[in-house]
């Protein structure tokens, strides 16, 4: 369906595959566009209950193609390419109603590392590698790293990551909470699924408004959040899912959540 993505849908588990391996999933304006169309799309399928976001090949993604833009001779507004392609990315994954877990398969690097710190849960290979490398071009962070990096690693870490475009292992991140989970790579796709069998049978309503109370808490105080939690509460109270729960434990049994 798209030329620089593989989409699939298969038992409530959508998978979005950056499919430019030969550039290391590097972005050009079509895989942004692509990327957006299909987030759209993850958000109107009921049937999604979980979305997992990973690269083609040895990369998840290397951030923008330079080479992509280097022909140009008009001098580029890199805010006009924020606006368009890579800021309606990163608002996508944060609204989606549902779970993302990033599967890191390789070098996290630029964009393609606020990628995947944008992700809800990330599950990264041992060997990869996350890279803040706006510094090394003369650039500022972008695609929302100024504001997931220091939530994840505090504000001196990540003030050193982004300044000096420091290289971190997974196992490194892991350690200081940037990411869930560093495997090998024969277990990658096992701790992937593990992941995904979960949420693939989980009470989807009440986590899609727990991941909306989790993002308003970054900005909130406690009694905003008190009268918040209120507001998802009575929503999850009046669920299928809530009613279904409250049966299978009275019946002393597993509830079948069905996400609604």
């Amino acid at each position: 369906m798209y030329p620089h993505l593989l989409y699939t849908v298969e038992d409530g588990v959508a998978r979005i595959v950056l499919n430019r391996p030969d550039v290391f999933n590097a972005f050009n304006n079509e895989m942004s566009y692509e990327l957006q169309d299909a987030l759209k799309q993850t958000a109107r399928n009921k049937a999604v209950r979980v979305l997992v976001l990973t690269g083609a090949g040895k990369a998840f993604c290397s951030g923008q193609d330079l080479k992509a833009i280097s022909g140009g001779t008009e001098k580029r507004d890199l805010s006009e390419s924020l606006h368009l392609r890579y800021n309606p990315i990163i608002r996508a994954l944060r609204q989606l109603p549902v779970p993302v877990i990033g599967r890191v398969n390789g070098v996290a690097a630029g964009a393609g590392c606020s990628l995947a710190l944008a992700c809800d849960l990330v599950v990264a290979v041992d060997t990869a590698l996350f890279i803040e490398v706006f510094v090394n071009v003369g650039l500022v962070l972008d695609s929302g790293s100024s504001y997931f990096l220091p939530r994840l690693v505090g504000s001196a870490r990540a003030f050193e990551l982004s300044t000096m475009g420091k290289r971190v292992s997974a196992p490194e991140a892991a350690a200081w909470g940037m990411i869930n989970r560093s495997v090998p790579a024969d277990e990658l796709d096992q701790a992937v699924a593990t992941y995904t069998d979960y949420y693939k049978s989980a009470p989807t309503k009440a986590i899609a408004l727990m991941k909306k109370m989790l993002n308003k808490s970054f900005h909130s105080d406690l009694d905003t959040m008190l009268e918040y939690e209120a507001q998802c509460q009575k929503i999850a109270g009046s669920s299928a899912d809530y009613a279904e729960g409250v049966q299978a434990f009275n019946e002393k049994r597993k509830p079948v959540f069905k996400g609604a």
